[in-house]
């Protein structure tokens, strides 16, 4: 399978999709989810192409974990979160809609369950809750 470089991921990436962004380095975007499943729930994706896990190079994969990591604390520290899952789906049968390599972070609270997926958020919940995010990363 090849990349498609006209996946929305990649048109977020070249700014032809807006996206409420929270975060960005030289290799890595990070962006809120507009189908959340939990406040503060955040994609991690690297700015080169690839499809997924199964394709990325060493490189990309590093330098998505230590976003996803460094995102996973902000995202603990914003919500008051007690843990956080992290999702990351690959090829259609594991479950991956957008073919570009992306990890789902949600901050999770003991007793609360994760939203159904596919429900829209309002874009002012979207926009404060990557306000928090952006104040746990300044400190």
């Amino acid at each position: 399978m090849s990349y498609d470089p006209d996946n929305v991921f990649a048109k977020i990436l070249r700014g032809e999709v807006p996206s409420t962004k929270v975060y960005e380095d030289d290799a890595t975007l990070v962006f809120m989810d507009i189908m959340p499943r939990a406040d503060g729930h955040v994609l991690v994706i690297p700015k080169t192409p690839c499809r997924n896990l199964l394709d990325a190079t060493p490189a990309q994969l590093s330098a998505c974990m230590a976003t996803v990591q460094k995102m996973s604390h902000a995202v603990m520290t914003a919500f008051g979160a007690t843990g956080v899952t992290l999702q990351q789906f690959n090829e259609a049968d594991g479950g991956q809609e957008v073919f570009h390599l992306h990890f789902h972070i949600l901050p999770r609270h003991a007793g609360v369950s994760l939203r159904p997926p596919g429900k829209m958020e309002d874009r002012a919940v979207i926009a404060a809750n990557a306000e928090k995010i952006r104040a746990a990363l300044a400190g």
